[in-house]
């Protein structure tokens, strides 16, 4: 009996890359142009695909095709895998690629998953240099387009924030959040910690607040999550806060004590015209990187 017998199928990267095109375009068509194949060829590519794992990975409907439940999941493995070949194959046959890039982010995105993304593509790019610059989205645009930064992730909805600006790579609830064991969110009027004017964060949950009529006050503002932390800590006040930046000693707040739902945010992604090979590779590592679940 071979010992082979009971290997599980291989799924091929050109399957996987065409898949991918799909899922992110919502068109054959568009997917079929991106990897330079005709629509009737990527559609054998996708019957093969789903013939090899036995599940339907797309809801085709009269002017775009959806994910299915499946399809969501395998979308997530996809992105990996071929992120994985990349830097796979870029070890022994990629020229090495030198250089420095300049990167700006919020100071909460800066402290907080970016870090583990950029050691990822240091292990992989390690002859570029990533200098980043952690500042407010509105500060970071400035310096993009003053030629001070090559690229930044940003959120969007700042007050003064050109909205057209960025590409969204990521979507995410703000949840209230506060110390485990505290007493802040039952206290009237409502203790706040919150960055200043102008925040996107700030702004979404006072409007949420005042929306549902529940009476609050800003017990302390700080532009660094650090400090709105702290006030947490010391139980002087609740936070709205992205639901992955949730972290010991602080909880969600039971929705029993009536808080209203705040919505969701968006980080985008923003970068100059002409980046070279260092920033190109940097740049679709930081959309990948968001735009994979984690």
């Amino acid at each position: 009996m071979s010992l082979f017998a009971n290997t599980p199928p291989l799924l091929e990267f050109d399957l996987l890359r065409s898949f991918v095109a799909i899922a992110e375009s919502g068109s054959f068509t568009r997917a079929a142009e991106q990897v330079f194949r005709s629509p009737a060829a990527v559609s054998m590519q996708i019957k093969r695909l789903e013939e090899t794992l036995g599940k339907s990975l797309f809801l085709r409907e009269a002017r775009q095709v959806r994910l299915t439940a499946e399809g969501e999941v395998l979308l997530s493995y996809s992105r990996r895998l071929l992120r994985l070949n990349e830097e796979a194959v870029s070890q022994f046959v990629t020229p090495a690629i030198e250089g420095t890039v300049c990167f700006g982010s919020p100071e909460d995105i800066a402290t907080g998953v970016l870090p583990r993304v950029l050691a990822q593509f240091a292990r992989s790019h390690p002859a570029v240099a990533v200098n980043v610059i952690a500042g407010t989205s509105t500060e970071l645009l400035s310096r993009l387009d003053a030629g001070e930064l090559d690229m930044a992730l940003l959120t969007a909805g700042n007050v003064g924030q050109d909205p057209t600006r960025g590409e969204v790579v990521f979507t995410e609830p703000l949840i209230w959040a506060s110390r485990s064991g505290g007493v802040a969110a039952e206290k009237t009027p409502l203790p706040l910690a919150v960055a200043s004017r102008g925040c996107c964060w700030r702004t979404m949950a006072l409007e949420a607040l005042d929306k549902q009529g529940i009476d609050y006050r800003i017990a302390y503002t700080c532009d660094h999550s650090a400090g709105m932390q702290a006030a947490m800590e010391a139980d002087l006040a609740i936070a709205p806060l992205p639901q992955s930046h949730m972290r010991a000693p602080f909880v969600q707040i039971d929705a029993n004590l009536g808080l209203p739902e705040i919505g969701e945010y968006q980080l985008l992604f923003e970068h100059r015209k002409e980046l070279g090979p260092a920033g190109n590779a940097l740049a679709r590592y930081i959309v990948d990187a968001w735009k994979t679940p984690r």
